[in-house]
């Protein structure tokens, strides 16, 4: 990176000495742009990234993109892939400011034709490849975020290929009978070019599911209909009411893509498949399962082409994040994450990981299943059918001569035995359990079968966890709280003289929910003298939390929703006492 565009940060983002000798120090640990590892560690933002590049090389920064989608006929000549490995695209502008708002209310009138709006404006090549191309004469490059060019190819490739609406319309006119054809793979479902409407229906539904950032697809039978549905954010929304006669062949193709038998439709199946979209690639595990009406099918996509959070990203308060940090340094003990499915424990876990992932250290994890590869680190597949169980993998793994050691899950006595054991005899050990909150997974452990002399010895913290989702950035508003939420809450009005609360409005760039993404709040219980010697007492949660006097997940969602975060609607929907 040229020593102008550090020295134009430093002017314009106040960027330290000591934070560029860190992304140095990085750069020649593990490689990469300097530019990239500052935006990466948080010392500076992307904008700020973006306004140095524009200074240095004279191009304007168009935060925003024109909502014009890009021409048919250049969708149909350039690949998505493209576009996406190098981050640009080609617009039709009539007229634009530099600050993406209509030309015409900053006098400016002088652009038309192309607008190639760019990320990285040193990559000159793909830059000439894409005007030749489009056989643009006259453009402009602007600069833009990630976010803003990517949107930007989606809206226009989904815009050019047939809604799900329209795919569903086709195939009622269609011949019903001849609507299962021949199954070919393919290496991108935006590039697929299959006429067969129900390869195309379903090519649709997945890639509008990874589009909306779902984490989930439900295909759902009833008597007379089907729905199919995503989860965004831990929310369901309706999708689309296909006709009826429809649904054997859409699970019947979900279930050839996954290497199912499609003829058995008595038991339930499990299976996955991989598949592209643009550059990013989609990880789908596929359940099905019979009901009265027909196979109900549920597919959970696992995008891997995001990158794993690191431990300051979770959204924890700084105490909570030092208590951690300094927890997971333990030479031994064990470390519990609990909260229902979906919370986000493997996440958080995956991010303890990370942070002390270091070449001296031996880590080794059995999962059900391996959810994302970590380098350097050994990962473990549960296989039931070869009875490959947790208790069976972690008795071999403790003769691997780990130091940490991750269990996805404690489900049984075996299991919670050899882990306890694995603690005890000097390895650090990270587990999950499905409990209500912190002190529950002590009466858990003890219900499982685990001695209580045992756990005091053994458990060093547990950590209960919960997803809230977090307000759009975008369309958020103040708002006046009534009273009896907030005395539901147990917020004080008086803090209103210190705080702004907010409430979620909606818009296009948050599916008009008013909420994009999700964030963590925790409770961390420490195993402290006088609790060890009260689980030897009682393993009543209720005598055990009051006992430990900690910040609860109700407490920390307040805590949210004062900062701007969420919402008091949020916080109450997933604390409920």
């Amino acid at each position: 990176m040229k020593k102008q565009l550090l020295q134009i940060l430093k002017n314009t983002s106040g960027i330290s000495e000591d934070q560029i000798e860190e992304a140095e120090r990085i750069k020649a640990e593990k490689g990469g742009i300097i530019a990239d590892i500052l935006v990466k560690k948080n010392f500076i933002t992307e904008h700020q990234l973006l306004e140095a590049l524009s200074l240095q090389y004279d191009i304007p920064f168009w935060p925003r993109l024109p909502s014009q989608p890009i021409e048919t006929e250049v969708t149909e000549r350039i690949p998505i892939h493209f576009l996406k490995k190098y981050i640009m695209v080609p617009l039709v502008s009539n007229g634009h400011s530099e600050k993406g708002n209509p030309a015409e209310e900053s006098g400016e009138t002088d652009l038309s034709g192309y607008v190639i709006a760019v990320n990285d404006p040193a990559a000159f090549q793909p830059l000439d490849d894409l005007i030749r191309l489009i056989d643009a004469v006259n453009f402009q490059v602007v600069l833009s975020t990630k976010e803003a060019i990517l949107s930007a190819i989606n809206l226009s490739y989904d815009l050019n290929r047939d809604s799900a609406e329209q795919l569903v319309q086709n195939m009622e006119e269609s011949d019903g009978a001849t609507i299962i054809s021949e199954i070919q793979d393919t290496a991108d479902l935006l590039d697929d070019t299959s006429d067969a409407p129900i390869i195309k229906l379903v090519n649709h539904i997945i890639s509008q599911a990874v589009k909306a950032r779902a984490s989930d697809i439900h295909v759902e039978p009833y008597q007379d209909s089907f729905k199919v549905r995503y989860r965004v954010d831990g929310i369901l929304y309706d999708l689309l009411s296909p006709p009826k006669w429809i649904q054997p062949a859409l699970t019947s193709r979900i279930k050839v893509m996954s290497k199912m038998n499609i003829a058995e439709k008595r038991l339930p199946q499990d299976g996955r498949l991989e598949v592209k979209i643009g550059d990013q690639d989609i990880d789908v595990r596929i359940s099905t399962i019979p009901t009265t009406f027909g196979e109900r099918v549920v597919l959970r996509l696992l995008n891997k082409s995001t990158s794993l959070l690191e431990l300051s990203e979770l959204g924890m308060t700084p105490q909570k994040l030092a208590t951690l940090k300094k927890l997971v340094t333990n030479p031994n003990g064990i470390i519990l994450v609990t909260g229902p499915t979906g919370s986000g424990k493997t996440t958080t876990l995956y991010a303890v990981l990370a942070s002390i992932n270091t070449p001296d250290i031996n880590i080794i994890t059995i999962e059900d299943p391996v959810e994302y590869q970590l380098r350097g680190i050994s990962q473990i597949q549960v296989n039931p059918k070869i009875d490959l169980t947790f208790a069976r993998g972690l008795r071999s793994i403790v003769r691997q001569d780990p130091d940490v050691v991750l269990v996805g899950e404690i489900r049984d006595p075996e299991t919670a035995e050899i882990a306890v054991q694995s603690a005890l005899t000097g390895h650090l050990v990270f587990s999950t359990l499905h409990t209500n909150d912190s002190a529950g997974a002590i009466t858990r452990l003890v219900d499982i079968g685990v001695e209580p002399f045992l756990i005091s010895s053994s458990v060093l913290a547990v950590v209960a966890q919960r997803l809230v989702r977090a307000l759009c950035s975008n369309c958020k508003a103040p708002s006046q709280p009534d009273a009896l939420a907030m005395e539901t809450i147990g917020i004080d009005p008086k803090w209103l003289a210190d705080y702004t609360i907010y409430e979620a409005v909606g818009c296009p760039d948050c599916l008009n929910s008013g909420y994009r993404g999700r964030c963590a709040i925790l409770e961390i219980m420490q195993m402290s003298g006088k609790l060890k010697s009260l689980i030897l007492q009682t393993y009543d949660s209720n005598r055990i939390k009051e006992e430990a006097g900690i910040e609860t997940l109700r407490d920390d969602g307040i805590q949210k929703i004062l900062n701007g975060i969420t919402t008091i609607e949020e916080v109450l929907r997933v604390t409920q006492r």
